[in-house]
């Protein structure tokens, strides 16, 4: 009876620290960017696994992943706690060795360099690894313990050189020229973003010239508006259609357009990821489309895909999401935003 009751005192005790705990939580918010510190997800169960998310950078699109990711481990009774590198790679490795140190049994990361991958690997150790949204370079490094969850880039082009081939078609035209913002060179979504709305422009019979040579944008508002405003601003240089390899970068071109005296809703102007703003850019018409990239689909996956390697379980239980013929990538698909189906995205 003694020993049932000191059991039942412990129970207790642990219980009331589990509340006091969660009382003091993050409870699911994003930590402030440029912060170092970890956010923990509220509502974890006690004694619920302990997984650390790495985050390259908070821009809108990985603010919801991270959202969704805390969504998701609340629901699973995870633990989970958001680091944010800052852009800094040699911050993401250190953040892997914390968590390993720390006896983590899985840790999720949004690389700052996707050819960097076999470092963060490397300093996971035992520990499993679950890269999102940002693919590594090389895939054949993915494995039973390292695993990827994100979208197939080779369709997010594809879907805005479909719709610009038809939109130009319906024109008349089969000769443009396009101005292209880039996001970060080098990176695999930037270079399978272009090849593939440049590749699905060609197929859809669009002979497209470049205006000038593509812009690097770095994925930035900012950095987008200072690189197409002269541009914008140069009268002999003509356009048909502004592409851009995410929202935030053509939200930038629609502000310079508007700088440069030029009405953004006379020309086409698509992105990707079909954020909040751009949503909006498309029902006030100043953004032709955009493509979804589910920022909850990624990031609840990617802590579900965490569990399931934890558990010994196939990578996509849990799930709706398709596994790839290695087994190894869970793929959540990418979707066409247009004016006639953007309300449908607003509570996505």
């Amino acid at each position: 009876m003694k020993k049932f009751a000191k059991r039942l005192l412990a129970l207790g005790v642990a219980g009331v620290m589990a509340l006091s705990l969660a009382a003091c939580g993050g409870g699911g918010s994003s930590a402030p960017a440029g912060s170092d510190s970890g956010s923990t997800g509220g509502g974890a169960a006690a004694g619920g696994e302990k997984i650390t998310l790495i985050m390259s950078q908070r821009d809108e699109f990985l603010s919801s992943l991270e959202a969704g990711a805390l969504a998701k481990a609340k629901e699973l009774g995870v633990n989970l706690i958001t680091q944010d590198a800052n852009s800094d790679q040699n911050k993401v490795v250190q953040y892997v060795q914390t968590a390993a140190a720390d006896g983590q049994k899985a840790v999720i990361v949004n690389v700052v360099d996707p050819t960097a991958c076999g470092s963060v690997i490397e300093a996971a150790g035992d520990m499993k690894v679950v890269f999102v949204n940002r693919v590594p370079d090389d895939t054949s490094i993915l494995n039973e313990n390292a695993v990827y969850v994100g979208s197939d880039e080779h369709t997010s082009g594809k879907f805005q050189g479909d719709f610009l081939a038809k939109y130009f078609k319906e024109q008349g035209k089969t000769d443009i020229k396009y101005i292209l913002l880039n996001g970060i060179i080098g990176q695999t979504s930037t270079t399978l973003r272009t090849e593939s709305v440049l590749k699905a422009l060609a197929d859809g019979g669009i002979n497209a010239t470049e205006t000038t040579a593509p812009l690097a944008c770095m994925y930035d508002r900012a950095k987008a508006i200072d690189m197409i405003t002269p541009v914008l601003s140069d009268k002999s240089k003509e356009f048909d259609c502004i592409i851009s390899n995410n929202d935030a970068m053509a939200l930038g071109a629609i502000e310079a357009a508007k700088n440069a005296g030029l009405d953004p809703s006379s020309f086409p102007i698509v992105g990707i990821d079909a954020t909040a703003d751009g949503r909006q850019a498309i029902k006030d018409g100043t953004m032709a489309m955009s493509v979804f990239q589910d920022p909850n689909g990624q990031g609840g996956g990617a802590v579900q895909a965490a569990v399931n390697l934890i558990n010994g379980a196939a990578l996509n239980e849990g799930t709706s999401f398709d596994v790839d013929e290695t087994g190894f990538i869970l793929w959540v698909p990418f979707e066409e935003v247009t004016p006639d189906n953007v309300a449908e995205y607003d509570n996505r």
